[in-house]
């Protein structure tokens, strides 16, 4: 049986998807196009700040805990290929 989840890697990976990053191009908070890595680090650190200054306390614990379990790579290489960045011969991708 598969742990996929609408494609995703698994329902943490869909449910931050869809919930934090479904309407972001990345292009609006990176100039360049990063590399996954750096992106994969940017969407936690996103989403971390966000929980961080809207929860405290066993709230932000449970919410914590949920996003351990979300494929970031996946999310970040998702915005990186619906970015609006420039292609290398100028034109946007």
């Amino acid at each position: 049986m598969s742990d996929k989840y609408n494609g995703w890697t698994n329902y943490a990976t869909w449910r931050i998807n869809l919930e934090i990053f479904d309407d972001i191009d990345l292009s609006d908070f990176i100039d360049d196009k990063p590399y996954l890595a750096d992106a994969a680090l940017w969407c936690r650190e996103y989403v971390e700040q966000h929980l961080e200054e809207t929860g405290d306390g066993l709230v932000l614990s449970y919410a914590l805990a949920f996003i351990s379990d979300v494929n970031w790579h996946e999310i970040a290489q998702h915005l990186i290929n619906d970015a609006s960045y420039p292609s290398p011969d100028g034109d946007e991708e």
